[in-house]
């Protein structure tokens, strides 16, 4: 992790993780990153307040089919893509722990 001597100060919650480590940061704040960049008047930890709200938790949100990303405005196939990758990636982690604990 990259700490610096710089005031706690972030633009974007990357920024934050870099400085306070990923544990620090909110749900939101989390798969905001995974957004990246938001549009004109909806920042992406907007957009990502909105999709948390919809689907209640990012169990609720791995379970959603692909198309039902598209009904938030500032969402296009790159970024739905890249929210499916880590939520794929998530799963791979808990099946290998729990194949390693049997």
């Amino acid at each position: 992790m990259v700490r610096s001597n710089k005031a706690a100060y972030w633009h974007h919650p990357g920024g934050k993780l870099r400085e306070k480590g990923p544990e620090s940061l909110s749900d939101v704040e989390l798969l905001s990153i995974l957004i990246s960049t938001g549009i004109k008047g909806k920042s992406a930890e907007k957009i990502a307040e909105e999709i948390l709200t919809k689907f209640g938790s990012f169990k609720g949100l791995a379970n959603q089919p692909l198309d039902k990303f598209l009904q938030f405005k500032g969402l296009g196939d790159v970024k739905i893509i890249r929210i499916a990758a880590a939520f794929e990636i998530a799963r791979r982690i808990v099946k290998e722990v729990l194949a390693e604990n049997n």
